[in-house]
């Protein structure tokens, strides 16, 4: 990752991004365990996908400039949170909390603040769950406790979110009035829509054995019934078909040709 033209820290801002890198490192370990716990003890996987970046150099500055702050390595250390960043995909907003709860029951990590825009949403319609937390790296001869900011999501918010970023930098933050109204209105259609799988899911997990054991009996005897029905009709079909066709006298190449037919039929070259 490249600096600025005008920062003077080089060799400075580099063992940042070395405690950055390996805090990310450590945060995506632990999600990866949680994970394959789940799967195994569970068969269930509550994250969906997980990105990692570090924020970008320009990024920085710009945060900086915007809060009155000189553009130093102490000062980004300081007033950036989010220079290291994780993102946490999940299927339903019930995955958010929980997910979250584990991180912070981690021995080894301190939450340090945390924001809920989910029962909170922005004033734009955003809607995620944000943490920062500390996490130790271990260097030769010290610990360095690392700042990294999570961010864990349902895919519905995500995609609301990407979509917002899009628009947020194709007008500079200056979205014409009737686009940030209609993005407001998909924001409460994303809300509705993970209100309803939630409560499909819900639904899903607390139907009783019987009952579903019940219900795929009577879907394999329908499908029994209509397969049974299916090839009914295709032998009347052929039967009606035959009763239709005036007698002939056998034919050499008639009788020749038949049987080519069917060997291709096997084969799958034609009926």
């Amino acid at each position: 990752m490249d600096l600025p033209v005008f920062y003077n820290e080089t060799e400075e801002w580099k063992n940042a991004l070395l405690l950055y890198d390996a805090a990310l490192k450590q945060i995506n370990t632990k999600l990866e365990i949680l994970n394959n716990e789940f799967k195994l003890v569970h068969q269930y996987n509550p994250i969906e996908h997980i990105t990692s970046r570090i924020k970008s150099p320009q990024s920085i500055a710009r945060k900086l400039r915007i809060n009155n702050r000189e553009l130093t390595v102490e000062n980004i250390i300081k007033y950036v949170n989010d220079v290291a960043g994780i993102r946490i995909i999940c299927s339903f907003t019930s995955d958010i909390y929980r997910i979250a709860d584990l991180i912070a029951k981690q021995s080894d990590i301190k939450v340090l603040k945390v924001k809920d825009y989910i029962m909170c949403p922005k004033e734009n319609g955003y809607s995620s769950y944000h943490m920062i937390v500390a996490v130790p790296v271990y260097l030769t001869d010290r610990t360095v406790e690392t700042k990294v900011e999570i961010q864990i999501r349902t895919i519905a918010m995500d995609l609301w979110a990407s979509l917002e970023h899009k628009i947020y930098y194709k007008f500079e933050g200056k979205a014409p009035e009737h686009i940030r109204k209609e993005l407001k209105e998909c924001s409460e259609i994303v809300a509705y829509l993970d209100q309803k799988m939630l409560s499909l899911n819900e639904e899903i997990k607390h139907y009783s054995n019987d009952r579903l054991e019940e219900y795929q009996a009577e879907i394999s005897d329908s499908n029994l019934s209509v397969v049974a029905e299916a090839i009914g009709t295709i032998i009347e079909e052929d039967e009606q078909a035959q009763k239709q066709m005036p007698e002939q006298a056998p034919d050499h190449n008639t009788e020749h040709a038949a049987k080519t037919g069917i060997k291709r039929f096997l084969f799958g070259f034609g009926a």
